[in-house]
């Protein structure tokens, strides 16, 4: 079975705990519930298909079921956390959590570089600006980022690219990118990718009011749609993403970093029958 800090699933991690102990042993999941001292036989079977959700009181006795000690109980009591957060900040604490107890514990959590990649656009900017910069200083690569990075933010995030494989520092101090496009893997939080999404959107909105025409380009359809419509679209919009990202990759005189956002999401809500008669 795999570490738990390659999980960012509680209840894929007990699935997992479960179909090992059941590969090796008679294990049930009322055996599982009985070694956890939970009354009911159904509720760790409950809480693994998310049925519901695993309560701060039973995480103790979950964790003692399934031999967690030190790091790795810790760990998993902040993937409850952050799988039973009710809203976006909750989630974005219980990741920061994650990360600060994996750095205090100098435990690599994997992913982890994921989530700190695409927690801000800094990153993914700096990753782009910095081997289009050979022999810049700090401050001289901060200066070029538009919406405000300060030296010290890029000499931290360029030790962490470079950490993360994701940068390249050459013997003569320049950088070259590992690869050429990065993408989320699917066990990434997709959470840290709304919320990219949402600081980028933040900077798409700076854009209108201090970019000239010339070097922006906006523009939006208003449209009525049905599901069908709208799962076409964006199939539509993700072959032309991947055109674009072919496009990009062929570029071999670059020399500014753009962002550019696709998006598609409902202005009204759906009009039913009813609603179409005024009921």
């Amino acid at each position: 079975m795999k570490p738990i800090t390659e999980y960012q699933d509680y209840r894929q991690y007990m699935r997992d705990f479960y179909a090992e102990r059941k590969r090796n042993s008679y294990f049930t999941w009322r055996k599982f519930a009985s070694l956890a001292g939970f009354a009911s036989p159904a509720y760790l079977k409950l809480v693994s298909d998310g049925k519901t959700t695993l309560s701060k009181p039973g995480i103790a006795k979950a964790a003692r079921a399934m031999g967690l000690e030190g790091f790795d109980y810790t760990y998993f009591a902040l993937l409850v956390k952050f799988g039973n957060a009710k809203n976006e900040s909750e989630k974005e604490a219980a990741l920061q959590e994650i990360e600060h107890e994996a750095h205090m514990n100098k435990i690599r959590v994997i992913d982890a570089d994921a989530y700190r990649y695409y927690e801000t656009p800094d990153c993914p900017i700096i990753r782009e600006l910095a081997p289009l910069m050979p022999g810049a200083t700090h401050g001289e690569i901060a200066s070029k980022v538009r919406h405000g990075v300060t030296a010290a933010e890029t000499q931290d995030i360029l030790q962490f690219l470079v950490k993360a494989n994701l940068l390249k520092k050459n013997s003569d101090g320049t950088y070259e990118q590992t690869e050429k496009v990065v993408r989320g893997s699917k066990e990434t939080i997709p959470l840290v990718i709304r919320t990219m999404n949402r600081k980028m959107t933040e900077l798409a909105l700076q854009s209108i009011s201090k970019d000239s025409v010339e070097e922006r380009n906006f523009s939006g359809i208003t449209m009525g749609i049905d599901k069908l419509t709208y799962e076409r679209i964006t199939r539509e919009i993700e072959m032309f993403r991947k055109r674009i990202i072919s496009i990009a990759s062929e570029c071999r005189k670059i020399d500014q970093v753009y962002q550019m956002n696709l998006q598609i999401f409902p202005l009204t809500d759906k009009i039913t029958p009813d609603s179409r008669k005024g009921k």
